[in-house]
């Protein structure tokens, strides 16, 4: 991370100036630019992302009386932590977090069919897929490191807790810059009961879960089937012969159900996600009357012969089976000709088992995705109409993972060990989250130049590799320089020729971006504004880092910055030849380079020649607005 930029300051650096000397009001303001509504995953990953943006007037409410402390979710995929380096806040995750190294099969014994016995043993995330493994971690955990980059943004934004939605209405025919949503909330902490709040927002974004108020103010439904399937869960502290105790595993019995074993965080607790006897048409889980003392007894069963002595029950549950999706994840229904103004995150608009830890963590993505769309727009870099593409992208996303869901745990409650493994082996990464492909839009252009990176496909994640920087020699990963701040990135991947000759690519392309009118950077960058604050151009060279002249490189690649007017040193980098070569990783021409364009989700928005100055240029005239 970069400091100090504006002028030597101590202390946490992670703890920016206030953008208001005021603290935030307890009492909610008559009008804000977004409201959230729920501190869930998807509402608080949200809430963080639009907190580093002090002119933008954001407020976030949570019906219960305060923050989470014990979290049903727990997975975090690898996808997800790339996300989390973004935030700023992953080592913190991988430092409490458990962390799913490799999964153990087990199934009956053929020579005793009452007893269990392993079957296989894989590693549980394919080699070089992330740079970061798959852990799991409380989600209330999760929580507390949003809810501290909120208390340390410029904003200094927190959450107003009790307080329930009771009205939601949209005004159609308001100017685009007016608020056009009336929330109506009631307080529910001591002191306050009953006492209604009326807040008008231009944005309003519904993050509160499956039986969401917002979503039911919009009229929109969660549809889908239930598997008639009952699930028992509990975290657990116990002493067991089990040999995989401390390994994720998936266990099938001959007679007594499966169990899907999770360790959990501290080295001590595991969950354990116990099949229970398929529901019969229309029954529901209430009318069982099942208990935790049920849920022992048929785990101790299914370990059998191992024992399974449980000395502490964290937290249980049970649950039925059921993905659920709605059509749309905004306000505007079909064939209505406007702009959305109100938006469902997370499981207010699709629901999973919690099975292959999808559900948290698609939500997360889901805010991820809306949130630089709602910064770009209310900070003027882009018109209201991008607001569209979010339900457009994630709807369709949704929908294929909840397909995936449904499969996945039809394949867990098969009597079937060899087809369990096998697919999960071969779906490995749907579970690690880097299966997301976003279809062709303005936002991923399809492009006839896959080619000059063939480890870089348009709709998908920017799959890191490791890279020396240049200015100061540090071994690092290049994707960790596409952080959660509403900028789009530009990778220039240098061509074999000298980057420093007057005449290179790489000397072309900046002169072009630094200079010509018809530059992306001259068009959408704010007068007085640095000249990466909108779009980000970084270099990546295939010389030794060594062999180069930093001072030789283009003026563009060492911008000058800030009130005080210092250089920027990190823009450019070489391969890390130690670790791996960035340029045969994913797959760059060597011969020609290219310019790979990251939308600030971390997603490809486009692969073109180093000289597509041209296609550079209209794909940004696509997305953002000329500058005043």
């Amino acid at each position: 991370m970069q400091f100090h930029q504006n002028g030597f300051r101590t202390g946490d650096p992670d703890l920016f100036e206030a953008a208001r000397p005021e603290s935030q009001s307890d009492k909610l303001p008559a009008e804000v630019d977004v409201l959230i509504v729920g501190c869930g995953p998807a509402g608080l990953t949200l809430a963080a992302q639009l907190a580093a943006f002090p002119q933008i007037s954001t407020r976030i409410v949570e019906q219960k009386s305060g923050p989470l402390e014990l979290g049903q979710a727990d997975g975090i995929a690898c996808r997800t932590m790339e996300m989390f380096q973004a935030f700023g806040f992953v080592e913190r995750v991988l430092r409490e977090a458990y962390w799913v190294n490799e999964t153990t099969f087990w199934r009956p014994d053929p020579d005793r069919p009452d007893e269990i016995r392993r079957s296989g043993r894989i590693q549980d995330v394919e080699d070089g897929l992330s740079e970061f493994p798959h852990v799991i971690l409380n989600q209330a955990r999760v929580h507390e490191f949003y809810l501290d980059i909120m208390r340390k943004s410029p904003s200094r934004l927190r959450p107003d807790y009790s307080r329930r939605v009771v009205e939601l209405s949209v005004d159609r025919e308001a100017a685009i810059e007016a608020p056009a949503v009336t929330v109506t909330l009631e307080r529910t902490d001591p002191g306050h009961e009953g006492e209604r709040e009326t807040v008008r927002a231009r944005y309003v974004v519904g993050c509160d879960g499956a039986r969401s108020s917002v979503r039911k103010a919009l009229g929109r439904e969660l549809k889908g089937d239930s598997q008639n399937q009952a699930w028992g869960v509990m975290d657990v502290l116990a002493e067991s012969d089990f040999p995989d105790f401390r390994l994720k595993s998936l266990i099938q019995s001959e007679a007594e159900g499966n169990i899907v074993q999770i360790p959990r965080e501290g080295g001590y607790l595991v969950r354990l996600y116990i099949e229970l006897d398929k529901l019969k048409a229309g029954e529901r889980i209430a009318s069982r009357n099942i208990t935790s003392d049920h849920l022992v007894a048929a785990a101790q069963r299914i370990f059998h012969p191992h024992t399974l002595d449980v000395k502490e029950i964290a937290w249980w549950s049970v649950y039925e089976i059921g993905q659920r999706l709605t059509d749309k994840f905004d306000d505007v229904d079909e064939g209505e000709d406007r702009l959305p103004r109100v938006f469902i995150c997370g499981d207010a608009c699709h629901t999973h088992s919690p099975k292959a830890g999808l559900g948290m963590n698609v939500s997360m993505q889901d805010a991820f995705n809306l949130g630089w769309k709602l910064s770009a727009v209310l900070r003027g870099l882009a018109d209201p109409d991008l607001l569209a593409t979010y339900s457009e992208e994630r709807q369709a996303i949704a929908k294929e993972l909840i397909d995936f869901d449904r499969e996945w745990v039809s394949v867990l409650s098969a009597d079937d060990a060899e087809k369990t493994q096998d697919y999960f082996v071969r779906h490995g990464r749907y579970t690690a989250g880097t299966a997301t492909l976003y279809r062709p839009s303005r936002l991923t252009a399809a492009t006839p130049h896959q080619d000059l990176a063939t480890g870089f496909n348009v709709g998908a994640r920017f799959h890191s590799a490791p890279v020396i920087r240049l200015g100061d020699a540090k071994p690092m990963e290049l994707g960790h320089a596409v952080t959660a701040d509403g900028r789009f990135r530009v990778f220039a991947f240098s061509d074999d020729g000298d980057p420093t000759a007057s005449g290179s690519k790489i000397a072309a392309l900046c002169g072009f971006l630094a200079g010509d009118p018809a530059s992306p950077l001259k068009r959408h960058t704010p007068n007085g504004a640095d000249i990466d604050s909108v779009i980000d151009v970084r270099a990546v060279f295939q010389h030794y880092h060594r062999d180069l002249n930093f001072e030789a490189m283009p003026a563009l690649l060492k911008p000058i910055k800030g009130k005080l007017a210092l250089k920027d040193y990190e823009k450019m980098y070489c391969p890390d030849f130690r670790r791996g070569d960035i340029f045969d990783l994913r797959g760059i021409d060597r011969t020609r380079g290219c310019l790979v364009v990251v939308r600030p989700d971390q997603y490809i928005g486009t692969v073109l020649p180093l000289d597509g100055t041209a296609d550079l240029a209209a794909y940004f005239k696509a997305i953002l607005r000329a500058k005043d």
